[in-house]
């Protein structure tokens, strides 16, 4: 049995994040796995129209699941900025 921890997440059977889609694993609970994610940044500069136009180093991450290309969670963080990893402990 798997426990929802998100929308797009569970932890399984095995102790391991996952994408709640596929089922792919993206390491143990407890640790961050935004790593082994699949990343896709946009400057948000522009993105929206005006209220976007001083965002010149704002970046919109989107951290994608590997298996199966679904949007597991999004950050916007400045381009240097580390990403803001959620540790799950269940």
């Amino acid at each position: 049995m798997s426990t929802r921890i998100s929308a797009s997440l569970v932890v399984n059977e095995q102790g391991e994040i996952a994408c709640m889609e596929c089922g792919h694993a993206l390491g143990p609970a407890g640790e961050p796995w935004k790593q082994a994610a699949r990343l896709s940044q946009t400057p948000l500069q522009g993105a929206a129209g005006e209220p976007y136009s001083n965002a010149a180093n704002v970046l919109l991450r989107r951290f994608f699941c590997p298996g199966c290309a679904a949007l597991l969670d999004s950050e916007t963080a400045l381009a240097e900025d580390p990403f803001l990893n959620d540790i799950v402990h269940v």
